[in-house]
């Protein structure tokens, strides 16, 4: 085990592009020789953190327990790629502190351009009153203030974006391929 992996946490609000665009920097990283593995914020939601609301605290414990493993994956020579809106810049900075090899990308979109790619319809329903604690209706999102990276996805495409994020590792001096 050469302990060499590294995460790559796409934050920004519901439907900016998080999983989208990780599904297009997922291959990229593998064909750099690298596992990767993506943990969807909603995905591991259904499983892992089943057991969850959407308050301030339950959001928090939801990013903790994708970190964790997140820095299981990443110290096993692994590249997790987290897209969790992660709305609070104190859960990322625990995340960072506890994964040690981190990056953090943002994924800039401004909410009415969320709203319009928004399929499941939430921010309408959150307008609505229908649903509670809508991370940028009726709960803040807290914008990264340094992120190592930022996609800003009205100028560019998914497969553009994930394409900019491989050329800002590299610039970066993170390993997109993978030492032998």
């Amino acid at each position: 085990m050469t302990n060499r992996g590294f995460c790559v946490w796409l934050t920004g609000l519901p439907s900016a592009g998080k999983t989208t665009i990780a599904k297009h920097l997922l291959p990229l990283l593998r064909q750099g020789g690298w596992e990767v593995e993506l943990l969807d914020g909603d995905e591991v939601r259904k499983g892992l953190s089943a057991d969850l609301g959407f308050g301030r605290e339950a959001r928090e414990t939801h990013a903790a327990r994708v970190a964790y493993v997140a820095k299981v994956l990443a110290r096993n020579d692994v590249i997790p790629i987290v897209a969790l809106i992660s709305p609070y810049a104190s859960s990322r900075a625990r995340a960072r502190s506890e994964i040690g090899r981190f990056v953090e990308v943002y994924v800039s979109t401004p909410i009415g351009e969320c709203e319009k790619r928004d399929v499941k319809g939430l921010y309408q329903k959150a307008r609505a009153g229908l649903v509670k604690e809508m991370t940028g209706v009726d709960d803040p999102y807290e914008v990264p203030e340094a992120p190592e990276i930022r996609v800003d996805t009205i100028r560019l495409s998914p497969a553009e974006s994930a394409q900019h994020i491989l050329s800002e590792l590299e610039r970066l001096g993170w390993p997109i391929r993978k030492p032998e």
